[in-house]
């Protein structure tokens, strides 16, 4: 048994702090330390997500949905000005996750890479 919750787990969230942690480098000029710190990860973690050592092809692609991409930007730019609590930030991060499930078939087609499910399966939208 995989639950969808599973996979985001192991690949949205992932992707989600990836684009995160570039965006506070990058564009906010933050640390390593620093944005680990805003990220409650570690610094080499965010070593690994600069570097594009962390995560595989699913990964990369999660990346690449315009939705993860703003939600990340959204994000980055609330823990640069400090205005944003980590509980701010997990919101952000369920409502991309139900828009993701809802929405499109990004969880459902990574779904289907682990668990033999028929096309007309409809577990994720009743679930959330």
């Amino acid at each position: 048994m995989r639950p969808p919750c599973e996979l985001v787990v192991r690949f949205v969230l992932p992707a989600f702090r990836s684009l995160v942690a570039r965006e506070l480098v990058e564009r906010y000029h933050l640390s390593q330390t620093d944005a680990a710190s805003r990220l409650g990860t570690t610094q080499a973690a965010v070593s690994y997500y600069l570097d594009s050592k962390r995560g595989d092809k699913r990964m990369r692609q999660l990346e690449a949905v315009s939705a993860v991409q703003s939600a990340a930007r959204d994000v980055a730019r609330s823990i640069a000005s400090e205005g944003f609590s980590v509980t701010e930030a997990m919101s952000v991060f369920c409502r991309l996750c139900v828009a993701l499930r809802r929405g499109s078939d990004v969880i459902c087609e990574l779904h289907r890479d682990y668990v033999p499910l028929s096309r007309d399966c409809n577990v994720c939208p009743n679930i959330c």
